[in-house]
């Protein structure tokens, strides 16, 4: 289980790389253009995306910023965004490589932000959700990219392994 935490991990950091080099091809105007998305635009579908990272982090770590709600904008600037956002992905990388087979194993409690009482869940699961909520707002944002360039790079995982060998043996 650890390998393939670790596989997206990696392709979490080279996914959202990737969404980020092509949105600062937008004009600001576009970026925050509102185009009906669950979190309207371009930047508020980013800034959920950093938001529940951080939520999540906090929760396994108990470290780290704490936002106060999923539709927070914690950054207006793209710029600052991405910076933020690399930040994050080291911050999961190292997170996952130190993770131990009894950690993945075990279990975590955390409280939702929008229900008082404690969920207990098994790691491993959580973290398989971790990195569908990113892929699952990634899509929305490559939509968003698609809609407002024309164009948008491709998200594909197999692209991502053939690019660095992970996942390939």
């Amino acid at each position: 289980m650890k390998a393939l935490f670790a596989m997206m991990a990696g392709y979490n950091q080279w996914a959202n790389s990737r969404l980020y080099e092509a949105a600062d091809a937008l004009s600001q105007d576009q970026y925050h253009e509102d185009r009906g998305a669950f979190f309207g635009s371009l930047s508020g579908t980013l800034n959920h995306l950093l938001v529940a990272d951080r939520i999540w982090m906090r929760r396994l770590t108990g470290s780290g910023p704490h936002p106060s709600a999923l539709n927070e904008i914690l950054h207006e600037d793209l710029r600052e965004l991405k910076t933020a956002r690399i930040a994050e992905d080291e911050r999961i990388i190292a997170y996952v490589r130190d993770l131990s087979d009894d950690s993945l194993s075990g279990q975590i409690r955390y409280r939702r932000m929008t229900r008082p009482e404690e969920v207990c869940q098994p790691l491993a699961p959580l973290l398989a959700h971790l990195f569908n909520h990113q892929t699952h707002h990634r899509g929305q944002a490559h939509c968003l990219l698609t809609e407002l360039a024309g164009d948008a790079p491709s998200l594909d995982l197999l692209v991502y392994q053939a690019e660095t060998g992970i996942g390939m043996t």
